[in-house]
């Protein structure tokens, strides 16, 4: 009666150690998949920030570069001398370059050479050193 009655709590035992098992993997498969979203998530605001500084910063060069246009022609006018006009030239790279990352497909470009780099050019990201290991971090932790 004794075999019987163990060999059944037994089986109880396995049966409940196999559903815990399956449990903690779900819900390890879980928290992995949040904190992928979170990352993802983190990402996306920071490339919104990154962007909105960028329409900032626009605003300012754009400004800045307006004053500026107005005062050098004004003073090309003037003073009847064409060369002041030069320094709007490298001012017009600086503003256009600004506006393509804040409004045009910059950033899209940009991830798209990303892209590409991680795909065909994985050399060139390769860190210094060993790879990071958790025996590593302890030893340099214990220093």
């Amino acid at each position: 009666m004794g075999g019987y009655l163990s060999k059944r709590m037994e089986g109880m035992m396995k049966e409940m150690t196999r559903e815990n098992q399956e449990f903690m993997l779900k819900a390890q498969a879980m928290q992995v998949e949040r904190q992928l979203q979170m990352q993802t998530l983190m990402r996306e605001k920071m490339l919104a920030q990154q962007l909105a500084m960028a329409r900032e910063r626009l605003y300012w060069w754009g400004g800045f570069y307006a004053l500026a246009s107005l005062g050098l022609i004004r003073g090309a006018m003037v003073r009847r001398q064409p060369w002041i006009l030069g320094p709007l030239v490298p001012l017009t790279f600086v503003v256009a370059y600004q506006a393509d990352l804040a409004y045009g497909n910059k950033m899209e470009r940009v991830i798209a050479e990303a892209d590409s780099m991680l795909e065909k050019e994985r050399k060139m990201l390769a860190l210094p050193g060993a790879p990071l290991s958790i025996d590593l971090l302890d030893s340099r932790r214990k220093k």
